[in-house]
């Protein structure tokens, strides 16, 4: 309880596991993401894509960053907790804002933005004055989020859409400070998280966004009433809570907790980006799924609704591929190769051109072609591998 915040290089033994203030801190994400699901429903057009996208990537880097910290400093003191406690008020404020997120909402969602970099800023100085040997390394990340706390808080005062443009170019120069070499903070020897700690927590994150998928179809059927719809409506219900079930293991099984090869900046990066490209991809899906309780075996698929599924899902299944070979060695990856992958993109995006002209028990089994392959193909590939070991 009151031991200060130490590097985990400076342990000889420390476990990668999460801790509870973590999970805690998970679970107000949980509610923001289910509110930024329901607002794409409510604007399925390119605006509303894109402010969702906008919108997920912000709370992705107020979860991830804070994950990071945790990941190279072990901290469980007091204050630590004052200071989570704190940040999970401010992602409270984020989440209640987004309903309303391109009016009023706007400069709550900003300021609880800020407030939260302002903590990061302040985990950092209790880390520098404990840890000498990372000072230049603490310096650098406070000076960066008081820097960019200041930013985003000036951009809830903005007019519209500047206040927009100015937060996307802070978040964007943000990242350059982790991507481009001579700058990145990823050049100190003591910028060094727990891989597998971060393995733990993008498997932890990919569940809560996937279960996003069962929160969905649940809400709308029982809005309809279980009792109300017809016998092909409850098939379809099981058609989606199986997706996003295979979603699961497909990313468990070739992925999940996986740590990467080795810790290059590039290799770093990708790892990030691609566990963020899957998440949107995940989100995509489990809206898309919804839409399962909406129409009868006979009727086409509603055409938005399979757009964000047939691409949500080809784009998971890139992620999937693209984390495969900067994760270390599967037995899995051996049977779900490149051709699994390429399959299940293609039959993905194609169905997208078919939906519109078939009913939707069509357009269903396409798209679970799609997405059964990828299990399915590898577990046979290791059945006739291995059933004679």
């Amino acid at each position: 309880m009151w031991r200060k915040p130490q590097h985990h290089l400076d342990f000889d033994d420390v476990h990668d596991h999460v801790h509870w203030a973590e999970l805690f801190y998970d679970l107000i994400h949980v509610v923001a993401i289910f509110l930024l699901g329901n607002y794409l429903t409510q604007h399925l057009n390119l605006d509303g894509f894109l402010v969702f996208c906008g919108v997920f990537i912000v709370l992705w880097y107020a979860w991830g960053e804070l994950s990071i910290f945790n990941s190279i400093y072990v901290s469980t003191d007091l204050w630590h907790r004052i200071i989570m406690c704190i940040m999970t008020c401010t992602v409270m404020f984020m989440a209640a804002a987004i309903p309303s997120i391109d009016g009023c909402g706007w400069a709550y969602f900003a300021l609880g933005f800020a407030v939260n970099r302002a903590m990061l800023a302040l985990l950092y100085f209790r880390a520098r004055r404990n840890t000498a040997s990372a000072q230049s390394m603490c310096n650098e990340q406070i000076r960066n989020f008081s820097l960019f706390a200041m930013v985003f808080a000036v951009t809830a005062f903005l007019p519209r859409p500047y206040a927009y443009w100015v937060f996307a170019i802070a978040m964007v120069s943000t990242q350059i400070l982790y991507m481009v070499p001579r700058v990145s903070v990823l050049r100190y020897k003591r910028f060094a998280p727990r891989l597998g700690h971060m393995a733990e927590r993008f498997g932890l994150l990919t569940l809560i966004v996937l279960g996003e998928g069962f929160f969905k179809m649940v809400v709308s059927l029982s809005q309809k009433g279980i009792d109300k719809v017809a016998p092909d409506i409850l098939v379809n219900f099981v058609i989606g809570g199986i997706s996003m079930f295979v979603m699961c293991w497909v990313y468990f099984d070739f992925v999940g907790n996986g740590k990467t090869r080795d810790t290059k900046l590039a290799t770093l990066v990708k790892w990030w980006l691609s566990h963020l490209g899957l998440m949107i991809c995940g989100v995509m899906v489990g809206v898309a799924l919804a839409a399962e309780v909406k129409v009868d075996f006979w009727e086409p698929y509603p055409t938005k609704y399979a757009a964000i599924g047939c691409f949500g899902l080809a784009g998971y299944i890139a992620m999937l591929w693209a984390l495969q070979h900067i994760i270390e060695h599967r037995v899995a990856t051996d049977f779900g190769r490149a051709d699994v992958r390429v399959f299940g993109i293609v039959v993905a995006i194609g169905c997208f051109f078919v939906v519109p002209h078939v009913p939707s028990i069509v357009g269903n089994l396409i798209w679970a072609t799609a997405l059964l392959s990828q299990i399915v193909i590898p577990l046979l590939r290791g059945w006739k591998k291995f059933r004679y070991e």
